[in-house]
């Protein structure tokens, strides 16, 4: 399917769970309601990645990079 205009949006987990337990989740709930609001003006998920950072030298931490389309 084509879309006519297309939006990426980075949801990152917390770096203070990072720092202190080593690893945290990605915020469901913030990424949720992130996804309502944008397919509340009309956007529709085309795909999505997750990546790892460096993050402070010696942590890595997990970003969804989530490409929208209408």
């Amino acid at each position: 399917m084509a879309y006519n205009e297309y939006k990426v949006i980075t949801v990152v987990e917390s770096g203070v769970g990072t720092i202190f337990l080593g690893a945290s989740g990605i915020p469901t709930d913030k990424m949720e309601a992130r996804l309502n609001m944008e397919a509340a003006e009309g956007w529709q998920v085309v795909f999505q990645i997750v990546e790892a950072k460096r993050f402070l030298l010696f942590w890595t931490r997990e970003a969804i990079i989530i490409t929208l389309g209408r």
